[in-house]
């Protein structure tokens, strides 16, 4: 929009205006008016909603943990030292011992070993219980005071 001021106030030709050849310099603020008030209207009654939350009732279902008495637990000492559920355990029976645990449903047994173990030990562990078809995960512990890559 032009803003312009003629000099010829009511004389002269008419350029079609109705007050002359001058242009309105206001802007016209009620349709701004309008938008920011159904804005307005709008976040308030989201806002109920959103301080209150919706209203669900979600299914409740039972969860079981295993506890840590319940688990196939192998622990390998700084020497090399065998322990299945905390009882001392040769590497050959240890296969055995596990299929002998009926307590535990699953087919599955965690290594948790000292971090001076030798790797050699925790290899034949490893490969003992593979043969057997049980499965193996390993225990670690997560190490919070390096910073965090971002």
């Amino acid at each position: 929009m032009a803003f312009s001021i003629d000099n010829n106030s009511g004389s002269g030709m008419r350029r079609g205006r109705r007050y002359g050849g001058s242009t309105l310099s206001e802007m016209n603020v009620v349709p701004l008016v309008d938008v920011v008030l159904v804005l307005l209207i709008i976040f308030m009654l989201t806002a109920q909603a959103m301080q209150f939350g919706l209203e669900i009732e979600v299914p409740k279902v039972k969860t079981e943990r295993a506890s840590a008495q319940d688990l196939n637990v192998v622990n390998i000492t700084k020497t090399g030292e065998l322990y299945f559920n905390d009882k001392p355990v040769n590497i050959n029976l240890l296969a055995a011992m596990v299929k002998a645990n009926r307590k535990v449903k699953e087919n599955l047994v965690y290594i948790r070993g000292d971090e001076a173990t030798p790797y050699g030990v925790v290899a034949k562990v490893v490969a003992e219980l593979t043969d057997a078809k049980i499965g193996v995960r390993l225990v670690t512990q997560t190490d919070d005071s390096r910073p965090r890559r971002r």
